[in-house]
């Protein structure tokens, strides 16, 4: 029986232990899924369903926690990353996130994938006071340290993506008449929400706003309805799998209003090259991370590594696919934040370490965006950089803009 550091008893924390001499000595504090040989964590991704092309998110963090290993892991621990197929269907993330927490008895979730399966385990995260580090879903509601603290995003937050958007559309589009295409969950809401704030008093220029469900087969009639309505903008808040959907069925109707795709279908392999690259020209996004594609960065140190990286632990991926340059990053991001928990791995402990990242240059990020979190900021990535689709690539133009967290 040992007392823990908040005086009560426990069985798995230690704390510091008096010598003869009377010199604290400080000893190794563990909770569920840390020991002295290994780091468990836990991750839900959709390696099967409509969000499938997110899988290799999966399959690249994986490879990054192999590559960790084989430098002799973190502090001298190897990483245990179990990972699981959701199907981007919220009971079923419930299902696999119960059984990481309390059977696999994860020391965190690291990486769980999308807006409604991470809403679906967001209150019971929080219950069980076990980190939910990360969330691959730039809802703004992953930063709200105050109501749940055991959640943290890392992109930059959709809201402020979508406020970027409207802004740009009314000091560049004349006359923008605009239709949206939305995912009727969280997700597709979150981007609106943020759509409209930004638009502000001009929000009477959406003359057309059309949603789908996952389940939908296509978007082919949203599209359609968008064409008819006048519409010369688009705004696009759609997975890959629809996005490309939506810039092909475009281009079939000749349909060219100004487009913007949300960040998260921007990769070049999961949604331009399935749309076409020629009905693909001209589109814009909001991008933090190099692009794979972007000749610009072909002498970087840190795509340099990357690639070298992908050649020895993702041998035959397609290296145009954005996903994986994410998947890196964010995994380069945590495996700083088990670093700095020493010998202290405790599920307070990763959420204070995680939440004290000052400056933090993490490889792949565009140049002048760092990580900066507090306990009081749980926006890990604050700025983004707007680019238009030309030729097979990005490019990039403008300043970097930091979302309002900041």
């Amino acid at each position: 029986m040992r007392i823990n550091r908040r005086g009560f008893v426990g069985g798995a924390s230690t704390v510091a232990v008096l010598s003869a001499s009377g010199v604290a000595f400080a000893q190794k504090k563990y909770d569920n899924g840390a020991t002295d040989k290994e780091i468990k964590i836990g991750n839900t991704n959709p390696y099967s369903g409509p969000a499938s092309s997110y899988g290799v998110i999966g399959k690249g963090i994986e490879a990054y926690w192999k590559s960790v290993n084989d430098r002799g892991g973190i502090n001298g621990r190897k990483v245990n990353f179990v990972t699981r197929d959701d199907g981007y269907s919220p009971p079923k993330t419930v299902e696999m996130v119960r059984q990481l927490v309390e059977q696999e008895k994860v020391l965190c979730m690291f990486q769980t994938l999308g807006t409604p399966t991470n809403t679906a385990i967001h209150k019971y995260m929080n219950q069980k006071k076990v980190p939910q580090l990360f969330v691959a879903t730039g809802a703004s509601k992953w930063g709200k340290p105050k109501e749940f603290p055991w959640t943290m995003g890392f992109q930059p937050d959709y809201h402020t993506e979508a406020v970027i958007y409207a802004k740009h559309i009314l000091a560049n589009v004349k006359d923008a008449k605009i239709g949206v295409l939305m995912q009727n969950d969280d997700y597709g809401k979150d981007y609106w929400e943020g759509f409209k704030d930004g638009l502000g008093k001009d929000v009477g220029k959406v003359v057309k706003h059309v949603t789908y469900e996952t389940t939908d087969p296509t978007v082919d009639s949203q599209i359609i309805q968008l064409k008819d309505s006048g519409a010369n903008v688009f705004f696009n808040i759609s997975i890959p799998k629809f996005a490309a959907q939506a810039i092909r069925k475009a281009a079939d109707l000749g349909w060219k209003p100004v487009h913007y795709l949300n960040n998260v279908s921007s990769s070049v392999a999961s949604t331009l090259k399935p749309a076409g690259l020629e009905n693909s020209q001209g589109i814009l996004t909001a991008l933090y991370l190099m692009d794979p594609t972007d000749k610009q960065w072909a002498d970087n140190a840190d795509m340099k590594t990357w690639s070298a990286w992908m050649d020895k632990y993702m041998p035959g991926a397609n290296k145009n696919d954005g996903s994986y340059v994410y998947a890196y990053a964010v995994s380069f991001l945590m495996e700083q934040t088990l670093k700095k928990c020493g010998d202290n791995l405790t599920h307070d402990n990763v959420m204070r370490q995680a939440a004290n990242h000052q400056k933090l240059r993490v490889p792949l990020l565009l140049p002048g965006i760092t990580i900066n979190t507090s306990p009081t900021d749980f926006y890990p990535v604050q700025s983004v950089q707007l680019a238009n689709f030309k030729g097979e690539t990005w490019n990039l133009f403008g300043n970097i803009m930091s979302a309002e967290s900041t």
